[in-house]
């Protein structure tokens, strides 16, 4: 007999709900997070005799700790999406009404019904790796938003420096963490800009941006009312952007020594298109590739298989919204790299798509889809990308 379990996690206390194969509720409460209950939890499950599947709404995060006591137990884990609960909720008996003990049912009841991906171990390196990729992202999209902070306060009080300089570069952001208005770089002149932006080691056509800022600058005349707050706040975002930078560099590094120590980092990296982030972002996301039965499995997660519509005697097929966005992204900024960097086969496979009538982003998805087998079967049969055999 199988005994399904879901367990609606949380912070403090979990719910779990278990089910045998007619439905029927054997448990039913509450556990609290820590180790004493979980283990009293797994105690009580197995007393109800058979084999235990245990559903968890959410991975890694919060579930972490339940995890790691549930797989040393030696349970069956498995996903179920949160999406999936709140729209199979649906189909119960009160409808939208949400409750922990009511999601946990639910959950039992996907874990009884329907065929999902297990819950696998990790190991250091992969958890290391999740870490740094998730900490990465997180400092891009904080320097993404401080950038186009800056982008506006600049924009605002001298419009022509703006339009000069990228600051997403590192010499732009070197110089507004000093001159920054018409005045303040008129007065400092073309050797004590470069003797400033010299300060900074590394940095290349150095008299090019000094210039360029200097055309900016006697282009303007007028002060604008408050540049001068607007010029104290330029410049603390580009102090911050500069350390989010050196923040960014660190973790590559580290995300190439962890790819290095990893079994899968040189198979992935084999693969034109797949750099060290990209990579690891994979990594991140999968964990292993056990988890993902066939090819079209993985593609499922990501969202890139394409989603039928039919009704009566109406048939078509659309692109899926759903899926990993993270995972999504990998592939499809991959299969974009792959193109950019001119790699025959995928650019080749492109070109057909395009000659087909696919406009670009229809093209690129179609190429991810088909680079998501490759890296299946690489991965599946341990051999690093050949591209004399049929490959994207």
């Amino acid at each position: 007999m199988e005994i399904y379990v879901g367990i609606d996690v949380a912070k403090e206390t979990h719910w779990a709900c278990a089910l045998d194969a007619r439905a029927q509720v054997l448990l039913d409460r509450a556990v609290d997070n820590d180790q004493a209950a979980i283990e009293r939890f797994v105690a009580d499950l197995r007393g109800l005799g058979g084999d235990v599947v245990v559903g968890l709404d959410i991975t890694g995060s919060l579930a972490r700790f339940l995890e790691a006591i549930l797989l040393a137990e030696g349970l069956r884990l498995v996903h179920v999406p949160g999406i999936a609960v709140n729209r199979a909720g649906q189909g119960f008996p009160g409808g939208e009404s949400k409750s922990d003990p009511r999601d946990a049912r639910t959950i039992a009841e996907l874990v009884r019904t329907r065929d999902l991906r297990p819950i696998l171990p990790d190991d250091e390196t992969a958890i290391a790796l999740r870490l740094k990729v998730t900490r990465r992202r997180e400092l891009s999209d904080d320097q993404t938003r401080r950038i186009s902070r800056m982008r506006q306060l600049l924009g605002a009080i001298h419009p022509g420096l703006e339009r000069r300089l990228d600051l997403t570069a590192k010499g732009p952001l070197v110089l507004v963490t000093r001159y920054v208005t018409p005045t303040e770089i008129r007065r400092a002149g073309l050797k004590r800009l470069m003797a400033h932006l010299k300060r900074t080691p590394h940095l290349h056509a150095v008299e090019a941006l000094a210039q360029r800022a200097l055309e900016a600058a006697e282009g303007q005349s007028i002060a604008v009312p408050g540049e001068a707050s607007f010029a104290d706040m330029i410049r603390e975002l580009a102090a911050e952007a500069l350390r989010a930078r050196e923040a960014i560099a660190r973790i590559d590094r580290d995300l190439e020594a962890l790819l290095e120590r990893h079994p899968d980092g040189a198979l992935i990296r084999s693969l034109p298109g797949m750099g060290a982030v990209l990579s690891a972002e994979l990594i991140a996301n999968i964990g292993t590739i056990e988890r993902f039965h066939s090819a079209d499995a993985l593609a499922s997660a990501a969202g890139l298989t394409p989603v039928i519509r039919q009704s009566g005697k109406s048939r078509n097929w659309r692109r899926a919204f759903g899926g990993d966005k993270a995972l999504k992204r990998v592939f499809f900024q991959s299969a974009f790299c792959a193109v950019s960097t001119r790699d025959p086969l995928s650019k080749a496979f492109y070109d057909r798509k395009r000659r087909e009538g696919k406009h670009h982003t229809q093209a690129i998805i179609a190429l991810a889809r088909r680079r998501v087998t490759v890296l299946w079967t690489m991965l599946r049969t341990r051999q690093t990308f050949d591209p004399t055999q049929k490959a994207a």
